[in-house]
């Protein structure tokens, strides 16, 4: 599956968190699958509490959070010695 199929599952609405990005139209916030996966959950853990997401689903989060921060710009922060 290539990026732009996953992504196609990442969706807005307005009336869901604000606008926040989800997936596929369900009361689950890309946000909120990002902080699970940096907090140590599994791929498997997620699939476990969440019986309808898919594993593609995950991986368009990650595609998605990739993008994003493909065009973000991040200044290192200078320490004076």
């Amino acid at each position: 599956m290539n990026d732009q199929t996953l992504l196609e599952r990442i969706t807005i609405n307005p009336t869901i968190f604000g606008g926040k990005p989800i997936i596929r139209g369900r009361r689950l916030a890309v946000e909120h699958i990002l902080g699970m996966l940096a907090a140590g959950d599994t791929i498997e853990i997620l699939l476990e509490g969440y019986p309808w997401l898919e594993r593609e689903d995950i991986l368009a989060c990650l595609v998605y959070a990739r993008r994003l921060v493909g065009h973000e710009r991040v200044e290192p922060l200078l320490v004076e010695r």
